[in-house]
């Protein structure tokens, strides 16, 4: 089995033009013909795609906590984790000096380097093949923010109103719409002495809620309550 074909199995995906995927791999040190152009497009492409996914999966979501969100999903160490994952590294082409000096494990250079695979992945199949492989790779990491950042915002909304010696947020479910497996969740969000409530939306009630406390502490740190 050939380099190409064994991180096409650990990719599940298989390239049409196998160019590209050499190109993806092939760093300054080894080549002219390198992987930075790629890396420029998957950056985009990624960072798209990571929207989009965090747009649909928190509805009712503001603007500031999606950016933050995407900015942990996508930043420098979960890029290298899962490249490390894939074993990326051995699979890179690199000039002798970098071999020696163990550039491959750098963090900068193996999510450099996975989003020129990215890049290579979206020029071989389009944006569906890229978005269904970002959605595999990533998705540890999605599931993390999804029980991590979601999480801490009704705790954070607390702990905001207990050091105002305020009165702890009420929440209510004011109405639930679409079919049994597709129910969307519509929440208020009562703040004592906010002047008006706080509505939000999920696909539960919990993620309701938190993306209303979400809501609600967005106004309190910016002091529209």
């Amino acid at each position: 089995m050939s380099s190409f074909d064994a991180l096409e199995a650990l990719l599940d995906y298989r390239f049409s033009d196998r160019e590209l995927l050499g190109r993806a791999l092939t760093h300054r040190s080894f080549h002219s013909r390198h992987n930075e152009r790629l890396e420029f497009l998957g950056d985009s492409v990624l960072g798209f795609v990571a929207t989009e996914i965090l747009y649909r999966r928190f509805p009712g979501l503001p603007e500031g906590e999606l950016t933050r969100m995407r900015s942990r999903l996508v930043r420098q160490d979960t890029l290298a984790a899962i490249a490390r994952s894939l074993d990326l590294g051995r699979f890179l082409r690199l000039g002798e000096g970098e071999l020696k000096s163990g550039v491959s494990d750098r963090n900068s250079v193996l999510s450099d380097s996975l989003e020129a695979l990215l890049g290579a992945v979206y020029l071989d199949g389009g944006i569906g093949s890229a978005e269904s492989m970002i959605l595999k790779l990533f998705a540890p990491h999605l599931s993390t923010i999804d029980s991590g950042d979601l999480k801490d915002n009704k705790t954070k909304l607390q702990e905001i109103l207990q050091k105002l010696e305020k009165p702890l947020p009420v929440y209510e479910v004011v109405e639930r719409q679409g079919k049994d497996h597709e129910l969307v969740f519509h929440v208020r969000c009562e703040i004592d002495h906010a002047g008006s409530p706080f509505f939000a939306s999920g696909n539960s009630r919990r993620i309701g809620e938190q993306n209303a406390a979400a809501l609600a502490i967005e106004a309190l740190e910016s002091g529209s309550t």
